[in-house]
């Protein structure tokens, strides 16, 4: 449940050129040119570090001895652990409808919970791929492929983190338990698929969502399938938008070592499909949202919330250049919004709903 794709979250971008116009060069003294340079290349590298996130400030900071587990298991690139935790939030909302905020203790375990299993994901991930990772180049540099973490050493910090994750887990009641314990399985198995199948967006979709189980469990003990299995289906069409969009990065790298995606699958057609796959995920979220009992009218905010979140994704499906790794990186990451204004429209509709109910009892 805890992994993203194998290209996962590399967001650095090359710096602008430090080479000056060849014309003003041939004015220019060695000396100034050189000072000038050296004034270039000190001014882009403050930009470089005023544009770094805390995060990554974070892990850049931290002693040499740990830092490569931290890249390792993406400490310093956040967005797969909100991509990863919503998915269990909006479910919890649905169980907690009496509470204007889904239950704090719950809402905490799923998000320490989020962050430790995506780490756990990533090393796997990376265990399993650290040969295709040597032969593409944004990822060549990662821990294991480049020799930092020896495999011994990552197996070692890979059952660490199982470990903090079952801590976690233990916390919550036996159903939610064996829910988590049984994605496990998908974890292991997903880093597979890109070798075997031009869908691994689809298993990374039943991988990354299972949360829906677990959130809902969590608080209520036992699964409302009615709502859960729509919201499940849907997310897995939403996964399957945000991580085509991200495969295309690497679509030359990947069609040349083997690997496979459903950027590679879909081509020229992206578009037409991924904005079908927005839709799927409008269809079966607002089925949900209907299975709670939510009025069209009556819970808007929750409609709504679905209605701008499709529009707006099917707005960047058709205006990004597919070519242009930095623009996918861009829309991926703004999918974290979409997971956010879903939630926010649970949140409105819970209100209403307790609003119109407190009315009808007066």
């Amino acid at each position: 449940m805890f992994m993203q794709s194998r290209t996962e979250f590399n967001m650095e971008q090359n710096p602008p050129s430090l080479h000056d116009d060849h014309h003003d060069s041939s004015r220019t003294s060695p000396s100034s040119s050189s000072s000038s340079q050296t004034n270039s290349t000190s001014s882009v590298q403050q930009q470089i570090v005023a544009t770094k996130s805390w995060p990554q400030k974070l892990v850049e900071s931290a002693p040499n001895s740990i830092r490569p587990y931290l890249y390792l298991m993406r400490l310093d690139k956040p967005i797969g652990t909100w991509l990863l935790i919503y998915p269990g939030l909006w479910s919890l909302a649905f169980a907690d409808v009496a509470s204007l905020i889904p239950s704090p203790y719950n809402a905490t375990l799923l998000a320490i919970g989020a962050l430790i299993m995506r780490g756990a994901g990533c090393t796997v991930n990376d265990m399993w791929d650290r040969d295709f990772d040597k032969q593409v180049e944004r990822t060549k540099m990662r821990p294991i492929a480049s020799g930092q973490i020896s495999m011994r050493n990552a197996t070692i910090f890979l059952t660490a983190q199982l470990l903090a994750g079952l801590a976690i887990l233990v916390q919550s009641n036996y159903y939610t338990i064996a829910l988590g314990a049984s994605s496990l399985f998908l974890m292991f198995t997903y880093p597979l698929m890109k070798r075997i199948t031009y869908w691994p967006q689809s298993y990374l979709g039943l991988t990354f969502n299972w949360g829906i189980f677990v959130g809902y469990a969590s608080f209520a003990g036992f699964c409302n399938w009615s709502i859960l299995v729509p919201m499940y289906l849907g997310s897995i069409a939403w996964t399957l938008v945000y991580d085509t969009i991200y495969a295309h990065q690497d679509k030359k790298d990947d069609k040349d070592i083997g690997v496979k995606s459903t950027a590679l699958l879909f081509g020229d057609r992206t578009r037409e499909i991924l904005t079908g796959f927005s839709l799927i995920f409008g269809v079966c979220t607002s089925l949900a949202g209907h299975n709670a009992g939510y009025d069209l009218v009556e819970q808007w905010p929750y409609f709504l919330a679905i209605f701008s979140s499709v529009l707006g994704s099917i707005y960047k499906i058709h205006t990004i250049d597919y070519n242009n790794p930095q623009q996918c990186m861009r829309t991926f990451v703004q999918n974290k919004w979409i997971g956010f204004v879903i939630l926010l429209g649970i949140i409105g509709a819970n209100w209403t709903k307790r609003r119109k109910e407190k009315q009808r009892s007066e």
